[in-house]
């Protein structure tokens, strides 16, 4: 049974769920069980939009248990930033609604960004998956229907100019939290400038511990449904879990984990661990005040035995 991470640098007109249908289907052909009780597990960590690429991590087995957490994690991103033009969608799939003759500078584009730097309020695009009464925004604002959707905070945590070229747009880098649209981070950024924008290139470069070094194609990926070996390609449950530190357990303290019972009297600081027996993941655990309990499991192997 495969536990970890593939990920997958997601190519552009690939939806999320299609990519993870992929890897659904190469695992079948290699000969894995991936639809009946008790069979492998697949999840993805973070939705792409169709029309961007990059990094995006699919789980398998144990580490589907980490997907939520990956989902909150901090993204970057690289997009270019096309002025005069702005489509209902805000990127380079929609129709335009509004065009200015405004072409920003360089020196005026490096003026506005500290304003969209640290904590912001920003309105998501009505071309969203999020959900009004229960229906995918998205889906209203297809079947013309005005789509109304309040505004959230968000953290920009780094934002910089990658390259500027005024007629062609303009390539920035953001590290962002959870939540954030780069769609209306540029439509923002452009209004700010009195002029109007659209995103024509949009890249997940990062995804919590995961970016670029790790990722591979989708070609890459379907040699696994013609033989190739998918431990090559796997990467262990533990990667998604690198931006934290590790305690080391004894064979009791994993077997007293396991059963959900608390481990007492820790002398490591507060906050969220990952324990281990040598090398093996045993739960996502958090420590406080010298008390260890468990936040999420993994039943990777018998290791309470």
């Amino acid at each position: 049974m495969p536990h970890g991470w593939i990920i997958l640098d997601k190519p552009v007109e690939l939806g999320s769920t299609q990519a993870v249908a992929a890897v659904k289907r190469n695992l079948r052909e290699a000969g894995f069980n991936v639809k009946l009780k008790g069979g492998v597990k697949v999840g993805h960590g973070g939705t792409l939009d169709p029309l961007a690429s990059g990094v995006l991590p699919i789980a398998l087995g144990e580490a589907t248990k980490l997907t939520g957490r990956m989902l909150d994690a901090d993204k970057t991103y690289l997009f270019t930033l096309r002025f005069g033009e702005e489509t209902d969608t805000l990127d380079a799939e929609g129709k335009v609604i509004a065009t200015s003759d405004v072409l920003p500078s360089a020196e005026e584009l490096a003026a506005v960004l500290p304003q969209f730097t640290g904590p912001i309020t920003q309105v998501p695009p009505a071309y969203s998956a999020l959900k009004i009464d229960g229906k995918r925004a998205f889906d209203l604002a297809r079947a013309g229907e005005e789509v109304t959707l309040k505004s959230r905070e968000v953290t920009i945590h780094a934002l910089e100019i990658h390259g500027f070229d005024a007629r062609d747009g303009v390539t920035l880098q953001a590290q962002v939290s959870k939540g954030t649209y780069i769609r209306s981070l540029a439509r923002d950024i452009a209004h700010a400038l009195g002029s109007c924008g659209t995103v024509t290139m949009l890249r997940r470069i990062k995804a919590g511990p995961f970016d670029l070094s790790g990722a591979i194609s989708l070609d890459k990926l379907n040699e696994v449904g013609k033989g190739a070996p998918l431990e090559q390609l796997l990467l262990p449950l533990e990667a998604g879990l690198d931006d934290i530190p590790a305690i080391d357990l004894d064979p009791e303290q994993a077997r007293a984990v396991r059963q959900g019972r608390v481990l007492t009297g820790m002398p490591q600081d507060d906050g969220l661990y990952w324990a281990r027996l040598e090398t093996i993941p045993v739960a996502l655990v958090e420590l406080s005040h010298g008390d260890v309990r468990v936040v999420r499991g993994f039943n990777l192997t018998d290791v309470a035995e």
